[in-house]
C-alpha cells in the first residue's frame, strides 16, 4: 500500500511541473524567414523543482499530418537553458524565445515542438515532457 501511495505522490508531483506553450497560439500564421516569439509558461507548484533545459523544434508538414515531436523534433530552433520569471501579475512565470521560421518552410501546416526537462523534488527526479503547437505557414 505504501508503494502505491508513493507512486501516486510521484505522479502528482510530476504533473504539477507541466509547462505550457503561451505563444504562438494554435493555428497562428507565420511567415518563412521571419522571427516569432515562442513563449513557454511554467506555473508554480508546491513541489520544488530545478529547470534543466528547453529545446524548440520546427517541423513542416504541408501535405499531411506532422510526426509526433516525441519521435522527431524537426529543425532545432533553440537548445539551451530555461529560466521562467514573473512579468505580469496575471500570468504565470514564463520565458520568451525569439526564433526564426526557416526561410525554406513551404506554405501549409507546421508544428512547433518543445521538449522541457526539469528536476523535481528533494531527490531531483528527472522529468521530461514534450509539447506541441500547430501553426500555419503563409
Amino acid at each position: 500500500m505504501k508503494s502505491v501511495f508513493s507512486l501516486v505522490l510521484l505522479a502528482a508531483a510530476a504533473l504539477a511541473q507541466n509547462a505550457v506553450i503561451g505563444l504562438p497560439k494554435q493555428g497562428q500564421s507565420v511567415t518563412p524567414g521571419t522571427n516569432i516569439t515562442v513563449q513557454i509558461q511554467r506555473p508554480n507548484s508546491l513541489t520544488g523543482s530545478e529547470e534543466v533545459a528547453l529545446v524548440i523544434g520546427f517541423q513542416s508538414c504541408p501535405s499531411g499530418p506532422c510526426i509526433a515531436p516525441t519521435s522527431y523534433m524537426g529543425q532545432i530552433l533553440y537548445n539551451g537553458p530555461f529560466s521562467p520569471v514573473y512579468h505580469e501579475t496575471y500570468n504565470p512565470p514564463y520565458q520568451n524565445f525569439s526564433v526564426q521560421i526557416p526561410a525554406s518552410a513551404p506554405s501549409g501546416m507546421a508544428l512547433i515542438g518543445v521538449a522541457h526537462v526539469t528536476l523535481v523534488g528533494a531527490g531531483s527526479y528527472p522529468y521530461m515532457e514534450v509539447l506541441n503547437q500547430t501553426v500555419s505557414v503563409a
